[in-house]
């Protein structure tokens, strides 16, 4: 995996929201909770994107449920 660059920001956070998406996330900084959080955020934006973009794509049937 390449190294990222990292570029420092300053801004105001809901400290509880902080805490539950630390705790959720299994991080142990804050820095760490900003970073995991935007990267999934993007991952999760491209996914729903591709979702709307296939829809529809596939017929009916074309595929056997388990």
């Amino acid at each position: 995996m390449p190294m990222k660059t990292l570029t420092r920001k300053s801004f105001f956070v809901d400290e509880r929201a902080l805490r539950r998406a630390k705790k959720l996330l299994g991080v142990a900084t804050d820095a760490e909770v900003i970073r995991v959080s935007v990267d999934r955020i993007a991952e999760m934006e491209k996914f729903w994107r591709f979702m709307r973009r296939s829809r529809g794509s596939l017929r009916p049937g074309s595929f056997r449920t388990p």
